[in-house]
């Protein structure tokens, strides 16, 4: 296929080209991919400035969209790719082998760099979805630091470089200026930009932009980060949401509140920071979603209410592909165990994803997390249906986007089965009101915990 580039992405092409080190906060649907190969193909055949690039992204993508994008349009078909992944010796063995791209998942980003040590080879490093590269203390991110002064290109991909707001943009940004723009340390950076906001002695649990700072933050870095909205440059079809509202009867009702109360009991002592909202957040959530787990991780059952949910709106979808974003595995146990009727698959491999684009599979049954960046899952269909959901932000807004992207010939709905007076609410609530953190289900959970010792106390 001949490639015919937006005005957008001569724009995006332009940038990194001009820049060295530089990112694309692109939203979903913009070909970031494409983009990326375009410069990386030019600084390579036609300016010989690269010899060897590595691409780090998400395990799906890197097994399946490089290389398909780069089998799609001609200009790049020229373009050698090895894919760094499975076991050891398979990777060792794609290193070897003579291309010009280098795929791995950043799951292997630490082994990679302890397997070069000094001698790195890559003089271009491309990071797909720079913001799983936002914790300073990740191994990933503390590998990759290593060799930033060996690689003379960069460029980092996202649509959501700051998932958790603008706390977040320091380490993508180091990867890039070694400290030039923000700081050489997340310390100077927050000092610089934030104010203590909740905190419990010197440990800090949320932290409040200071007024400006933003502004100053878009500034410090507006050289070298690029960002482009879809709704300023696409046509997207309308995407439509919808709510399945489930009343719990009475039963279920006390048993919630009972639930909710024993599982809050058990955190009144102890401090509530996100790892412990997190904990309650999911065994309520899995309440509302029919099953929970103890703490041998057996499932125990408890109703059949949001099954019987997803049957009927799969009824009402009339034999049109349907993707369906389930929470936990036991909700994929008794999904594919209840929903017997119909042809239900997942995606393992890109056979998979070629079968769900060509329309060959009925219901398309994935976690939020497995196709949450980069692979373009538009031609198979535009029903989605939430039978369970996430509290975050970016893999919520990143799973919707794999229909409600460029490309989408049809409306795109989404439909969101929810338990009326339960966590389902306080999350959608969340999503929706794009509160990026887990603050609100903290304080939502602090409350709770609070009316449940002003009644411990009576």
């Amino acid at each position: 296929m001949q490639y015919a580039p937006h005005k957008y992405q001569i724009i995006a092409y332009d940038h990194v080209m001009q820049q060295p080190r530089s990112a694309l906060f692109l939203d979903m649907g913009l070909g970031k991919t494409v983009v990326t190969l375009t410069a990386i193909n030019d600084l390579m055949y036609d300016f010989f400035e690269v010899k060897r690039v590595l691409v780090i992204a998400p395990l799906r993508v890197a097994e399946d969209t490089w290389d398909r994008e780069c089998r799609k349009w001609d200009h790049l078909k020229k373009l050698k790719i090895s894919k760094v992944l499975g076991d050891q010796e398979h990777r060792v063995k794609a290193l070897l082998a003579k291309a010009d791209i280098y795929l791995i998942n950043r799951e292997n980003v630490e082994w990679l760099v302890n397997y070069y040590l000094k001698k790195w080879p890559f003089d271009m490093v491309v990071v797909d979805e720079l913001s799983s590269f936002k914790s300073s203390k990740s191994k990933r991110f503390k590998s990759l630091k290593r060799v930033m002064p060996l690689t003379d290109r960069f460029i980092g991909l996202t649509g959501t470089p700051a998932p958790n707001g603008l706390i977040d943009l320091w380490p993508q940004v180091y990867l890039m200026d070694r400290g030039v723009r923000l700081g050489r340390t997340a310390t100077m950076f927050k000092d610089r930009y934030f104010s203590p906001g909740w905190r419990n002695g010197n440990i800090v649990y949320k932290w409040n932009i200071k007024p400006g700072a933003e502004e100053d933050i878009y500034s410090a870095i507006g050289d070298i980060c690029m960002s482009l909205k879809a709704e300023d440059w696409l046509s997207v079809p309308e995407r439509i949401d919808s709510t399945f509202y489930i009343d719990l009867p009475v039963d279920l009702r006390t048993r919630y509140r009972d639930f909710e109360r024993d599982s809050i009991m058990q955190l009144i002592d102890q401090d509530i920071v996100a790892s412990t909202a997190a904990v309650v957040t999911n065994k309520l959530l899995q309440f509302s979603n029919g099953a929970v787990y103890d703490d041998e991780r057996h499932v125990h059952e408890i109703h059949k209410l949001k099954l019987e949910a997803l049957e009927e709106l799969l009824e009402q979808a009339n034999g049109k592909p349907v993707m369906v974003f389930y929470s936990f595995i036991h909700d994929f146990d008794r999904i594919t165990a209840y929903l017997k009727k119909y042809s239900i698959r997942t995606i393992e491999n890109s056979q998979d994803i070629q079968d769900w684009n060509e329309g060959k599979i009925e219901v398309l049954l994935v976690h939020p997390a497995s196709v949450g960046h980069g692979l373009n899952l538009q031609d198979g269909g535009n029903i989605i249906i939430w039978f369970g959901l996430t509290y975050s932000l970016e893999l919520y807004m990143q799973a919707n986007a794999r229909l409600h992207r460029q490309g989408q010939k049809q409306k795109v709905q989404v439909h969101h089965i929810l338990c009326r007076n339960t966590i389902d609410e306080e999350v959608m609530r969340a999503l929706e009101l794009k509160d990026v953190n887990q603050a609100r289900l903290i304080d939502a959970v602090k409350a709770r915990i609070s009316d449940e010792s002003n009644r411990t106390a009576r």
